[in-house]
């Protein structure tokens, strides 16, 4: 009984932790996009996305309308975001993008991290030709009557390809079209469930079961970071 105890509040735990990193991300993303467009979503369609993301992941409004109120502080430090770019063991790219109020500290911790788990932290811009910066929606399948004629609808928004799994819609689109598709989508009154710009691999890089663990661990640990808000790799 006890054991079964232990694991229950584990799981428990780590599942707190999880939705407490959400929010600290989804805060840097509402104080970055209030800094950028202003406090009013209704004019800063950047802040609106982030306001659905934080929907998504259950983050209650009383904190979302406070990390607007702070971020509208012209006393309150902005954050910087800042991508790093390196190699994991067996020769996997790691692209890690993050929001630091230091970026001394977070260089050093991002380099420590690639150092203890055999990798090498690259320049800027040296993965540039493993990940194409895409726009990705996420939308809940039960939304989308019509796949065909949503695709129809969309392409002329930059909708690039479509994908779908047991639950979700993905739409992609290229960097520069990301406003566009969201605005298309706004106007349909499509709920997205989460969108932003990701880094999709056009490279992979296959490895065993014990190299793939090795990786894995690595990029679990970034992920811990305060300052760490995505990793990507072309682990396949």
């Amino acid at each position: 009984m006890g054991r079964i105890f232990e694991k229950r509040k584990h799981k428990m735990f780590a599942r707190y932790d999880k939705m407490a990193k959400a929010f600290t991300r989804i805060g840097k993303d509402i104080a970055m996009a209030v800094k950028s467009g202003g406090p009013d979503p209704a004019t800063n369609p950047r802040l609106r996305q982030v306001m659905a993301n934080a929907k998504g992941v259950n983050m209650p409004k009383d904190r979302v309308d406070a990390a607007i109120k702070r971020a509208s502080d012209k006393d309150t430090a902005g954050y910087e975001e800042v991508v790093y770019e390196g190699y994991g063991p067996h020769g996997v790219a790691i692209l890690v993008e993050t929001a630091t109020d230091n970026p001394t500290r977070t260089v050093a911790n991002v380099r420590m991290y690639f150092n203890r788990g055999g990798g090498t932290l690259g320049n800027s811009g040296s993965l540039s030709f493993v990940f194409d910066r895409k726009g990705v929606f996420r939308l809940s399948k039960e939304a989308v009557a019509n796949m065909e004629e949503l695709e129809l609808e969309l392409i002329d928004s930059g909708l690039e390809s479509i994908e779908t799994d047991e639950n979700e819609v993905v739409l992609y689109t290229a960097f520069a079209d990301f406003g566009s598709m969201q605005k298309a989508l706004e106007e349909r009154n499509m709920p997205v469930v989460k969108a932003g710009l990701e880094r999709i691999p056009n490279s992979f890089t296959e490895l065993n079961d014990e190299q793939v663990d090795e990786i894995l661990e690595l990029v679990e640990k970034i992920e811990e970071d305060d300052d760490v808000q995505a990793v990507y790799h072309n682990l396949k």
